[in-house]
């Protein structure tokens, strides 16, 4: 009997010690005082760089709701796209917050949240092109160039349906659609809420839009695999903010109202 006392204490004890040492990003946030988001604010309007350096957009303030229902303070943590997924992996903040799309691929790899947002790929392609080019299906040709973002879901659907033309990519938005304004490339793929602002703002008369989204890519929050009390307290805070108006307040403000443009540079 002592003996099977002692294994279950011990038992016990181990149970406390995981339990312990598995504590979650929102809670690691609460004790702190400062939830930790990584992001690569290039990605208009979900976070981007102001005239005066801040960081600010439409996922930033979602963020920032979240931060203020926990008690703490937003603490962005820029990080470039491509090595967003390993720095979370090695506690250099407690989540992702970078207009991340919740792939398969990226599953395998981290737990997300309930997506806060669908968008999806469409086209900026050159003036010249406009009636030539009707869908991606029409770039895809060896003699087309064709450019995104790299590490993001634009350049996987750029290598996976459109993978005759030439690609290549850079590592921030702006520079590929320059690529296209220049006459370098044809078409620059990316999310519907980018181009829509990029026509206008990089495009300088040159770029048509081509706004039917030809993928279904859902935002969301990413999270290290088992943190399964933050995954819950993030779902139930974006369950919270879209039944009380908060959601529609933030989003309106990003994507109906364009006074926001004035801040960039």
């Amino acid at each position: 009997m002592k003996k099977y006392l002692s294994m279950l204490l011990l038992g016990v004890t181990a149970m406390v010690a995981v339990n312990t040492a598995q504590a979650g990003a929102i809670e690691d946030a609460v004790k702190r005082g400062t939830l930790k988001v990584g992001m690569d604010p290039t990605y208009m309007p979900f976070q981007m760089t102001n005239k005066r350096g801040e960081i600010i957009g439409f996922e930033v303030d979602l963020l920032k709701a979240m931060a203020k229902a926990m008690g703490v303070k937003l603490e962005t943590v820029s990080t470039g796209y491509d090595g967003i997924i390993p720095a979370l992996l090695t506690d250099k903040f407690d989540m992702i917050g970078s207009g991340m799309t919740l792939t398969q691929e990226r599953n395998l790899r981290l737990n997300f949240s309930e997506p806060f947002i669908v968008v999806g790929q469409t086209l900026l392609i050159r003036k010249e092109l406009e009636g030539t080019i009707k869908s991606y299906k029409d770039l895809n040709k060896a003699d087309y160039r064709i450019t995104s973002k790299l590490g993001t879901t634009g350049e996987m659907v750029a290598k996976k349906l459109i993978s005759k033309a030439q690609y290549h990519g850079y590592d921030n938005e702006q520079e590929a659609v320059l690529d296209v304004v220049n006459g370098k490339a044809d078409a620059f793929i990316y999310d519907a809420p980018y181009n829509v602002v990029a026509v206008n703002k990089v495009g300088n008369g040159k770029l048509v839009f081509i706004d039917k989204p030809f993928t279904y890519e859902p935002l969301a929050f990413g999270l290290k695999k088992g943190d399964y009390d933050s995954l819950n307290f993030i779902n139930n805070f974006l369950h919270q903010i879209r039944e009380d108006g908060t959601y529609d307040r933030i989003h309106d403000k990003w994507f109906k109202d364009t006074a926001w443009l004035k801040d960039m540079e």
